[in-house]
């Protein structure tokens, strides 16, 4: 069963999907928190994995970060990993007061950047009894390094530049400046790689689109998120467990591998055969075994 929540988190209302399991209970169950990816809403693959993860049991909560999809903020489509990490923790202090959910037991999941997100919160909050990812990536270090760990450093410098700018412009009253996400055409993203046209066919086609996901994203996110360390507070985790779910063919991967070696307590890194990065945002005969395996560390 699904219900539409709102919840506070630093004064923006964050508007979210509360996933509870069909079947009665004599109490409270263990929760879930689940963070969509840098592009995406809560209707997409945050969503999928809630409503997968409800149906073994878990009360579990997909929500729109701040300045994106139905929740509040302006300017739209900024990306601010601080707010970010924010509206995690404030996604628990929601469960936190529902009689369905367990608050000694709230857990939480990031898929993609919300891997990161998730890491990040989670090192910090102590209510988050276990974290897990998925397709984890430090939104900074894709930044920084590119998908693959292989981009130039001109690319962040000139980014940052193109930044300023933006900044300088908008104090001039031009307006909040943008860049777009994707390629404008299937042929363009194919000339990107793999992994940008696996990202162009999911959010651009009738895969997964969806009106609220972002498009652009705002030049001010830029420096915010090139200041970002996902991974800075990690030896604050344990002994809380970390379960790390990976693509082996996910250009990716890289980075959940890095974040998995800076934990010192119980871990797990999980490789799913075959499966690319966006594989397991929806490609069914990779989420079940995710999804099987989330359960089970989850419980």
């Amino acid at each position: 069963m699904r219900t539409d929540i709102t919840f506070p988190s630093a004064g923006l209302k964050i508007s979210g999907h509360l996933y509870l399991p069909d079947e009665a209970t004599a109490g409270p169950r263990p929760a879930v928190v689940v963070g969509h990816p840098g592009t995406g809403v809560k209707e997409q693959a945050a969503g999928l994995y809630a409503r997968r993860l409800a149906e073994h049991g878990f009360v579990t909560l997909a929500f729109d970060a701040a300045h994106q999809g139905e929740s509040e903020g302006e300017p739209r489509g900024l990306e601010d990993p601080a707010q970010r990490v924010e509206d995690l923790k404030a996604a628990v202090s929601f469960l936190t007061t529902r009689e369905e959910a367990d608050p000694g037991h709230v857990s939480a999941l990031g898929i993609c950047a919300s891997g990161g997100y998730a890491l990040a919160a989670a090192a910090t909050d102590p209510r988050i009894r276990a974290v897990a990812t998925v397709s984890a990536v430090d939104i900074a270090r894709q930044f920084r390094n590119g998908a693959d760990g292989a981009q130039d450093p001109a690319v962040l410098q000139g980014m940052l530049a193109a930044a300023a700018a933006a900044r300088t412009a908008e104090a001039r009253g031009e307006g909040v400046g943008s860049f777009p996400l994707f390629p404008a055409t299937e042929e363009e993203a194919l000339a990107g790689g793999e992994h940008v046209h696996a990202g162009w066919e999911y959010y651009r086609t009738p895969r997964a689109h969806h009106p609220r996901s972002a498009e652009t994203l705002t030049w001010n996110s830029v420096d915010r998120i090139a200041s970002f360390d996902a991974f800075r507070s990690l030896d604050l985790l344990g002994p809380r467990p970390l379960l790390m779910i990976a693509g082996r063919e996910a250009v990716t991967s890289w980075m959940s591998v890095a974040a998995f070696q800076r934990v010192s307590g119980p871990k797990e890194l999980f490789w799913i055969d075959g499966a690319t990065h966006v594989d397991l945002y929806d490609r069914d005969a990779y989420v079940t075994p995710a999804v099987e395996k989330l359960a089970g560390f989850f419980r």
